[in-house]
């Protein structure tokens, strides 16, 4: 049974600590059922693996004010440090169709920011909500050649069903789409504005009007004038 926007509003969205491992079990139990509703795209992790992740701090988990687990994401840094991938992401079956895996990746998002900003941050997805989710973060969907080449994270992929197309195609190719953010697209958008908006504010210098000069005739030149007009009619 599905439950109501109200409910799933005031679920709690936080960054897992220790006293979160009473949910390890329940995470893992998700996210096998997840894999096999989807048949594809989630690699299997064993209950140590999602312990060191919460007590490291790199584990985002989502619960009831009852505390009812709702739902779980965790990150994992690869390349020394160099990538950052956003995994696991998981929402139980009776919260989801509210926006809830939105703000669970959100929050995974925002704590790979926080923690690694000089990192890319990427996954690999089957989903289109997660690839939608993902666009509106300001990822991209790259090839696999652009993601990571540590071994240890291709490494975790033998878990998942798919596992021999990515071998097939030396790692071409596989049902997952890689989507990869890069925070040094963000530093040239800003530097972009940066000099558009200065190249707006400049002040162009304002021509000075021609210089108009009067040609001014002497006294003496007038007087000439009037004299040979005198004389004229004289002579008339």
């Amino acid at each position: 049974m599905k439950k109501e926007n109200s409910e799933v509003d005031e679920i709690s969205i936080l960054v897992a600590d220790e006293s979160h491992l009473p949910y390890v079990q329940i995470i893992l139990t998700t996210i096998e059922e997840a894999a096999k509703v989807r048949g594809t795209g989630i690699a299997r992790r064993t209950p140590e693996y999602i312990e060191l992740k919460i007590k490291e701090g790199k584990a985002i988990i989502a619960l009831t004010q009852e505390g009812v687990f709702a739902g779980f994401c965790y990150i994992e840094t690869w390349g020394q440090k160099k990538f950052v991938a956003n995994s696991g992401l998981i929402v139980v079956d009776t919260f989801r169709g509210h926006g809830l895996a939105k703000r669970i990746k959100q929050k995974a998002f925002q704590l790979s920011r926080e923690r690694y900003p000089d990192a890319k941050i990427f996954g690999l997805t089957t989903g289109l909500a997660v690839m939608k989710i993902n666009s509106e973060l300001g990822y991209r969907p790259v090839t696999f050649s652009e993601l990571t080449d540590d071994e240890a994270f291709w490494k975790g992929c033998q878990s998942c069903v798919n596992y021999d197309i990515l071998q097939r195609t030396s790692r071409k190719h596989c049902l997952c789409t890689g989507m990869l953010f890069d925070p040094t697209w963000n530093k040239e958008k800003e530097e972009e504005k940066s000099k558009n908006s200065a190249s707006s504010l400049v002040v162009k210098p304002v021509k000075k009007p021609a210089k108009i000069t009067a040609k001014v005739v002497s006294p003496k030149k007038k007087s000439k004038i009037k004299k040979n007009n005198k004389l004229m009619i004289n002579l008339l």
